[in-house]
């Protein structure tokens, strides 16, 4: 089992004001305790050495750390665990270079892709999306919408499939109380948090509405 923190999940990002190392600490000062470290495109050393700075950053606020891919990175740091994309290594050769310890999650879209990854292997959550269309992320997937969610929902529970779903892309404030009384786990966030007036307010708000829920 994973930790409750893995309710209200922060994917790093850059924009004109922050960089990755300085939004992971926005969100960690807003109350997140699941801090997922993607820098797609960076090189080996500038990932390696966000990833250190972060992951110290992580351990100050007792919060989970994840790398986005990169499996090789995550053991020499011994990160809490990985983040894979439908594209990126498999789940099984992972684990066996991982271990059981570490966590373990996977990308899906579509009950089907649910459906394709367990028949092989078990991750510990899956990340599902889009809701709408994000711009922070390339190559998008169809946007599932309310209704795309909800029927995930109802046929992983009609198979009694109970690992965590993580709704992410494109989710605001305003959609978190919906897709939680739909029956989603948690929330992961990246723009919507950076973009606010006010991101740590931004982040404490979310965490209250998802932990009070």
């Amino acid at each position: 089992m994973i930790s409750d923190n893995c309710r209200l999940q922060f994917i790093t990002h850059c924009n004109n004001k922050y960089s990755h190392i300085e939004s992971a600490l926005i969100a960690l000062k807003g109350g997140c305790r699941w801090i997922q470290l993607r820098m797609k495109g960076a090189s080996e050393s500038l990932l390696e050495e966000a990833a250190i700075i972060i992951q110290r950053m992580c351990k100050d606020y007792g919060a989970t750390f994840i790398i986005d891919n990169n499996v090789f990175l995550a053991k020499k740091l011994k990160a809490d665990g990985v983040h894979l994309g439908k594209n990126d290594m498999t789940i099984t050769t992972a684990r066996k270079i991982l271990g059981d310890r570490f966590i373990i999650g996977s990308t899906v879209n579509s009950f089907n892709d649910i459906l394709s990854v367990i028949q092989v292997a078990t991750p510990n959550y899956f990340g599902c999306g889009p809701l709408r269309f994000t711009s922070t992320k390339k190559n998008l997937a169809p946007t599932l919408g309310y209704d795309g969610y909800k029927n995930i929902i109802l046929k992983m529970r009609g198979q009694k499939i109970n690992i965590p779903l993580i709704a992410i892309g494109g989710i605001c404030k305003n959609d978190i109380p919906i897709l939680l009384n739909d029956g989603i786990n948690g929330i992961a966030l990246s723009s919507s948090v950076l973009n606010a007036d006010n991101p740590i307010k931004e982040m404490n708000q979310i965490k209250n509405i998802i932990f009070q829920h």
